[in-house]
């Protein structure tokens, strides 16, 4: 075990313990550059073929936050934050970021010329997958596919599975920036009851956006409620093969 990870170990655990979900916030604001942070490590997070299919909307205007938060139902950790994100995804999102890096790999000079022809391959792939493999003459036949074998639901073919497949790797950004929001002792609340279409409709997102996740962001009031943490034993969730 290296020094650094020696280091890093009990310092994640810390984190990762003390990040809960916060459903009550205090009155107290938070510093702009600490959710410009929080957003640059999202940015980060992996995603398949690194085709980060998502947006980050940082819900900066007053009115605009407050119409957010009553499309998240009233919920108090919406109404009480002092910072909501609200993430979309889609497969329009994933084909802008193949043509971004195949910008990149062709502008490259520390590439060498294997890996060039390496990312060409993939992020054709990836291209036709989004592009015609996003089309929804696909859904019947995944539909029944997916009767015969219901692990096919999950492939990221026909309208709704790339859809599916972009909230997937969206969460991947989503937990980045609640554990990136631990360490600076920033609280969060993922939510997942809200209004999709009143939120699509504020934030004029385009047709096909999902919206996998809100997450708001403050520091946790003095009466917030946070009881002992409970999680199934490992024991009843691991299986070795």
């Amino acid at each position: 075990m290296t020094q650094i990870t020696q280091q890093n170990w009990p310092a994640f655990q810390a984190l990762n313990r003390h990040r809960r979900a916060i459903r009550k916030f205090n009155t107290a604001s938070i510093a702009d550059e600490d959710i410009q942070e929080l957003l640059v490590e999202a940015m980060l997070a992996p995603s398949s073929g690194n085709l980060q299919p998502y947006q980050l909307h940082w819900i900066r205007n007053t009115d605009l936050k407050a119409e957010v938060a009553k499309a998240c139902h009233g919920q108090q950790a919406a109404s009480t934050a002092a910072e909501i994100v609200v993430i979309s995804a889609s497969a329009a999102i994933a084909k802008h970021t193949v043509a971004e890096q195949l910008a990149y790999v062709e502008a490259s000079t520390s590439l060498e010329s294997k890996s060039k022809a390496y990312y060409r391959k993939q992020l054709g792939m990836f291209n036709k997958v989004l592009g015609i493999g996003a089309s929804a003459i696909w859904m019947p036949l995944i539909y029944i596919a997916s009767l015969i074998r219901p692990s096919l639901s999950l492939l990221p073919v026909g309208s709704i599975g790339s859809r599916n497949w972009a909230a997937r790797n969206a969460m991947f950004a989503a937990q980045t920036i609640m554990l990136a929001a631990a360490s600076k002792g920033i609280d969060s609340c993922p939510m997942e009851g809200f209004s999709a279409s009143k939120i699509t409709k504020l934030l004029n997102l385009p047709r096909g956006t999902v919206i996998p996740i809100v997450i708001a962001l403050g520091y946790r009031a003095s009466d917030a409620r946070v009881e002992t943490q409970w999680r199934r034993k490992l024991s009843d969730a691991l299986i070795t093969h």
